[in-house]
């Protein structure tokens, strides 16, 4: 097998539809290319009962779907790999599904075009999230192979590529690898490319997840005043924590954070009420993502919102003598953050003044990631990739071409830096 170029190796990833835990063929096919490239290959698959010991996962392992869904990953080995660093530049294979109906072309159809000022682009799901920068990493990690070939450099250690499955479930593939590594050495530090439109997070939030159900009392619409509908209940509720929501803005602060309009967002991204549109909905399930600040826990934000919740309930007589219920569900990613001075975000710093990146600083994300996972198992870990965060998850997702390939040379450069090159950053940034 001939070794894609970076443009066709983005391509025939974003051409797997690797929704729903079917990243499998997508893995598989990297396998081969990187089996193909010289690197020495693994795979794994997540151990349901591990993760459910896992605080990101549900408790029961049946809840978790984690069957048939490697990962793989690729070791390059440079010169005496033992007297030197490993690193690991981390991406995700699966996606977010996709409603066609939104999108002006076949998500799995990759399409290349022009943004309004002239620059390439690439539109498909997975575009920005993150198969480009997983194509990126496989590059990066070849082309600092390819400079200690030519005698450019004199380097030792280890460069990681790795493709992990179910990132957006709770990081099932990464959460494996960091709680038992498939390796047979251990890691120094990583790199989770994730779109941080070219800028070094060192900072990722945390999320709870939490199921609110109501109970009112159905009746006939055309006598609606004996029944008790839910939809008020919950507006009283949803007011209450988007007050919190503005109170923990003003109160929680990090230095990281200054930038966001909104930097701990909570959510109420689905509500489903009533069985009928001539009832009195007496029956309401909202689901709620909970945004948790670096430094704090997901059990204290947790809590704060369960003590809103049971004012709401004391002031109200329907809700004192029927209570919600307000439990979790689903997963839950725990914040994460590593110091600016770690040997690999200085590496990385240095790497992006090298390609003239202007703003090197570290920032935080409101977002969560693989990167808590390996922080987690004392692996320091930054995110930085291409693309924006805004373009994730969304209909005609699209990438600017040239941060794909900024991103290929900025991680080649961080690579080298970190595995003791000291021409492939700029030491001023770097100490920034």
């Amino acid at each position: 097998m001939t070794v894609p170029d970076l443009r066709d190796l983005t391509t025939r990833l974003c051409e797997f539809d690797t929704t729903d835990g079917t990243e499998a063929p997508a893995a598989a096919w990297l396998r081969d290319v990187l089996d193909a490239a010289g690197f020495e290959t693994y795979t794994w698959e997540a151990d349901p009962e591990r993760l459910a010991e896992h605080p990101s996962f549900p408790d029961d392992p049946a809840a978790i779907d984690a069957a048939d869904r490697p990962s793989v990953a690729g070791v390059l080995e440079l010169g005496d790999p033992d007297a030197g660093p490993t690193l690991v530049l981390n991406g995700h294979l699966d996606v977010v599904p996709a409603d066609e109906e939104l999108w002006s072309s076949d998500p799995f159809e990759p399409v290349w075009g022009e943004a309004d000022d002239g620059a390439e682009t690439l539109t498909c799901r997975g575009a920005v999230d993150m198969k480009a920068a997983v194509a990126a990493c496989v590059h990066a990690a070849l082309d600092v192979r390819e400079a200690v070939e030519q005698g450019a450099v004199d380097l030792d250690g280890r460069i990681v590529v790795e493709a992990v499955a179910g990132e957006e479930e709770g990081g099932i593939g990464a959460a494996a690898a960091a709680l038992d590594s498939p390796y047979p050495f251990e890691r120094d530090a990583a790199v989770v490319a994730e779109p941080t439109e070219l800028r070094a997070v060192t900072a990722t939030e945390g999320t709870v997840m939490k199921r609110l159900r109501l109970s009112g009392r159905s009746a006939h619409a055309a006598t609606r005043w004996t029944g008790v509908d839910t939809l008020p209940l919950f507006e009283q509720i949803r007011e209450a924590f988007t007050e919190l929501e503005t109170e923990r803005c003003e109160r929680v602060t990090h230095p990281l954070y200054g930038e966001f309009e909104v930097p701990w967002p909570i959510v109420c991204g689905r509500v489903e009420a009533g069985s009928w549109a001539s009832t009195v909905p007496g029956t309401l399930a909202a689901e709620w993502r909970l945004g948790v600040a670096p430094g704090e826990t997901v059990d204290e934000v947790e809590a704060e919102f369960e003590e809103r919740l049971a004012e709401v309930v004391a002031a109200d007589e329907w809700l004192r003598e029927h209570p919600p219920a307000f439990e979790r569900f689903s997963i839950m990613f725990e914040p994460a953050e590593i110091a600016a001075g770690e040997p690999v975000v200085r590496a990385l710093q240095g790497a992006m003044s090298g390609e003239e990146l202007a703003d090197t600083k570290p920032t935080g994300a409101t977002y969560g990631a693989d990167n808590r996972h390996y922080v987690a198992a004392d692996v320091p870990t930054v995110v930085f990739g291409p693309g924006s965060i805004e373009q994730a998850h969304f209909p005609d997702e699209t990438v600017r071409w040239s941060e794909v390939v900024t991103a290929r040379e900025v991680l080649a450069a961080t690579a080298r830096a970190f595995l003791g090159d000291e021409s492939a950053s700029d030491p001023d940034a770097a100490a920034q």
